[in-house]
């Protein structure tokens, strides 16, 4: 920004924040940042993120200060640089939807602390306000104070939201218990293709849930006289279903056993936190849950999400692709020791701290290093399996690190028939990336990276994947339309500048 176009910024700010009647201390408190920092931003003395702005204009209802929000963002990426230092790994995107799901059982005032403030998060918190929920980001901090409504206005549900999300399917669990009959929109998303919701329905019909597609929505029918009896098998390991079927056995009085169970990061904070509630549940860890619910929920909790493995990948990538000796804090070594399996016999050389336990009380931590030194390509595959085995979310990172390695990868993504499609991008910056079909790609290193613009996939992890490259390729690289990844990192460019990277975010106006 310039200089003039900054102070007409500030200027725009300080009138709108009149308007509103709030002094620069009350303008801060909103924003959490200090006093100072409110007058140099109306002073036009202070760089401002696009993030930043929107969150002005949030707090002042303006329109003047988020001019231009609708247009694409896109980032500007400076390559070739070595990155140092220390950087923390963010609570996590999936642990935080499901705790938001799941504060639909409280009829207390639930907080989760230390939220990471993303996109994915906003949509929930967008949905469960239309619906009635009285939520607020709690002064100078990342806390999330959520407080239920006496009753839970659907009709009012925000659809354009709600159809931004896959998670709204894990409605289905924790309404069942407040309606007979309701609709919900059809979820949305990254774009990876087909993914069958057969799984949820199959495992929800146990509790007397009937879902009907219709007209872009499901319509729901709830059979209050039918029970579980028998143990509900899932016909897929699968996280979101493992969810969804937990809260829905929550607030069943009786005892419900789950068996081929995701026992994944997200569903282990799930469950720490359903613990805390009140709800019984045996087999933390393990593929068979015992889960024996309480017919209400009714109590104040403050809850602290684990740290994210898919965003400590990601950074483990940005210290491989760009030859970097960088710091990661608070990395949940549970859920990343298979991916650091699989890249010891790459060769890559990295140093773990002494384990902690994360706030949740739960979570094992480390930090870790990682140590610039030659990689080499595996003998076998890499694929994903469910937990413990190497995390779905993981797999695309490995091609860039598979890119910076001698000789042949075999990548095969079999969970998502499109995904590895998209790796293909990475050709524009010097990668030999071929598809073999579309669950499988063959990467060859090492390589030599080029500068590129590319558009960002429809789908989180490859563009991440697609901005770690441009970390790595010397000259100015564009990567346009970005809102993927702001679905699940929260200012990922930012600290990666701090680490030494050059990220600008700009807008085409």
């Amino acid at each position: 920004m310039t200089e003039s176009y900054l102070s007409r910024v500030g200027a725009l700010i300080r009138d709108a924040r009149r308007h509103k009647d709030l002094t620069q201390a009350e303008l801060a408190a909103l924003l959490n940042t200090s006093q100072s920092a409110v007058a140099r931003i109306e002073q036009g003395k202070q760089n401002l993120s696009l993030e930043m702005l929107a969150r002005i204009g949030e707090s002042l209802d303006s329109e003047i200060v988020s001019v231009g929000s609708a247009l694409p963002q896109n980032l500007r990426i400076n390559g070739g640089k070595r990155l140092s230092g220390e950087i923390d790994v963010r609570t996590s995107k999936n642990a935080a939807v499901a705790l938001l799901c799941g504060s639909l059982l409280n009829k207390g005032r639930t907080t989760l602390r230390n939220l990471a403030r993303i996109e994915e998060v906003n949509r929930i918190t967008e949905v469960l306000t239309s619906i009635g929920f009285k939520i607020r980001w709690l002064p100078d901090s990342s806390d999330l104070e959520i407080i239920p409504p006496a009753q839970i206005d659907l009709k009012a549900m925000d659809e354009a939201a709600a159809r931004r999300t896959r998670t709204i399917i894990m409605f289905l669990g924790p309404l069942m218990h407040e309606f007979s009959d309701f609709e919900l929109p059809y979820a949305g998303g990254c774009d990876l293709g087909t993914r069958t919701v057969e799984p949820h329905m199959v495992a929800l019909r146990h509790f007397g849930i009937d879902v009907t597609a219709t007209m872009g929505s499901y319509h729901v029918t709830v059979d209050p006289d039918r029970r579980p009896e028998r143990p509900i098998v899932l016909t897929e390991r699968g996280d979101t279903v493992t969810e969804n079927v937990l809260l829905a056995a929550a607030r069943h009085p009786g005892t419900t056993i789950i068996r081929n169970a995701s026992s994944n990061y997200m569903v282990q904070d799930l469950i720490v936190f359903l613990q805390q509630l009140g709800v019984t549940i045996e087999g933390l860890g393990s593929t068979t849950l015992t889960v024996t619910g309480v017919e209400t929920i009714d109590q104040d909790i403050e809850y602290s999400p684990s740290e994210d493995p898919i965003e400590a990948m990601s950074l483990l990538a940005a210290g491989v692709v760009t030859g970097s000796e960088i710091t990661i804090k608070r990395v949940p070594i549970e859920f990343m020791e298979i991916e650091l399996a699989v890249l010891d016999t790459m060769g890559l050389r990295y140093e773990l701290s002494e384990e902690y336990t994360s706030a949740n009380g739960h979570t094992r931590l480390v930090d870790l290093t990682t140590i610039p030194g030659p990689l080499k390509a595996p003998l076998d595959k890499i694929h994903p399996l469910p937990f413990p085995g190497l995390n779905i979310d993981n797999l695309p990172f490995f091609a860039i690190i598979a890119a910076c390695a001698e000789g042949s990868t075999l990548i095969h993504d079999w969970v998502y028939e499109n995904r590895a499609i998209y790796l293909t991008e990475l050709t524009t910056l010097g990668a030999k990336v071929h598809l073999m079909d579309p669950h499988r790609v063959m990467v060859e290193g090492p390589t030599k990276w080029r500068a590129g613009e590319i558009m960002c996939p429809p789908a989180l992890r490859p563009g991440v994947v697609i901005l770690l490259a441009m970390l790595a390729a010397p000259g100015e690289s564009v990567l346009r339309n970005v809102y993927v990844i702001h679905r699940g990192y929260e200012d990922l460019a930012t600290r990666l500048n701090n680490l030494g990277a050059e990220i600008q975010t700009f807008r085409d106006i």
